[in-house]
């Protein structure tokens, strides 16, 4: 998830020689709404940029073979646009499509509900401009409106601008994931090549309540 607390194909509309998003001379009418149908192809491109950008970061390769989304990424998508336990919205700027975000209904031990955001993604280039938080609160409330006790997602070590987002809209560590590479760095994280020292992120050593990886 890669939001920089506030990216499918851009659609005709989008100009990419014009910085639409840092020009005081151009508007942009930027917000979130329900995926449909139509959206899916946009989706489906933003999902392979999604995993490009995450699979380099610490923890990132385990990630890019666990928790990413698996092809075919297209019959995922409508999968959860057609399902009454998942929602999926998708961000924008003007009419063109610049992220996206699902979350999907995790019933626990006792009965009572959970919302997993598995998805939440926003192209650099529109970040920073309230698209992020737009698709979050529907998400918030898509969840809240069917009873959630919660909502959970999952931020790498050292990504502070995911964690940080989720922080304001409330979402702090319940638990921490460790993992041990038992093959060689190459073979197994090439971020584990490293030194964890370097790698070590102040805020969660100071702070344990702040974002960390979490697992459900």
């Amino acid at each position: 998830m890669r939001v920089d607390g506030a990216g499918s194909q851009l659609l005709s509309v989008w100009d990419p020689g014009v910085d639409r998003l840092r020009s005081p001379m151009i508007s942009i009418d930027e917000g979130a709404r329900s995926a449909v149908e139509s959206d899916i192809d946009a989706i489906a491109a933003l999902c392979v940029r999604a995993a490009a950008e995450m699979a380099p970061l610490r923890g990132g390769s385990v990630w890019s073979r666990l928790e990413a989304r698996k092809a075919p990424l297209r019959a995922g998508l409508l999968e959860d646009l057609g399902s009454n336990e998942a929602f999926l919205v998708v961000g924008t700027v003007d009419t063109a499509v610049v992220g996206y975000g699902a979350v999907r209904l995790v019933t626990l031990h006792d009965g009572a509900l959970l919302g997993r955001v598995g998805d939440i993604y926003v192209m650099p280039e529109a970040r920073g401009v309230g698209v992020g938080e737009a698709m979050m609160e529907l998400l918030l409330e898509w969840a809240r409106q069917r009873g959630c006790i919660g909502v959970d997602s999952l931020a790498l070590p050292g990504d502070r601008a995911t964690k940080n987002f989720f922080e304001t809209h409330g979402l702090v560590a319940r638990s921490i994931t460790v993992h041990r590479a038992l093959t060689s760095p190459v073979e197994s994280d090439p971020a584990a090549e490293r030194d964890p020292a370097a790698e070590r992120d102040p805020a969660v050593e100071s702070d344990p309540a702040a974002g960390v990886e979490t697992s459900e």
